[in-house]
């Protein structure tokens, strides 16, 4: 928690919080609401990657953690039921699903996560 505190202090992640309703039109809507949205839970270690991955790059991302998210576990079962399974982290760029940390880390080792990045006016620096 202290990382998120440093890291929002700092004004580097968009921490936002779901509207009411999970559907996914909602879930959809969340994730237009910024270049780059991160779907997290607060305690796991692979959203910690994602976003700590992404703040390395420059990338100010909006942050929804779903454990601290009045309707989290709505919105997870909506991700899950999009993604077919457990999906935290899941991202989103410029609106459009990327995926979970394994689509993410490939896209990253191939390349064409920056050109995706650039495309959404993610970057800050």
């Amino acid at each position: 928690q202290q990382y998120h505190a440093a890291a929002a202090e700092a004004g580097t992640w968009g921490y936002v919080t779901a509207a009411q309703g999970a559907t996914m039109e909602e879930v959809e809507q969340l994730a237009a609401e910024s270049a780059v949205v991160i779907f997290s839970v607060s305690t796991c270690c692979m959203c910690h990657a994602m976003k700590r991955l992404f703040w390395g790059m420059g990338v100010s991302a909006a942050v929804v953690e779903l454990d601290e998210d009045p309707r989290g576990e709505e919105i997870d079962r909506a991700l899950a039921r999009l993604l077919g399974g457990t999906p935290v982290p899941v991202m989103f760029i410029g609106g459009k699903l990327v995926g979970t940390m394994d689509r993410v880390m490939a896209a990253h080792i191939d390349g064409t996560l920056v050109s995706l990045l650039k495309e959404a006016g993610a970057f800050w620096l």
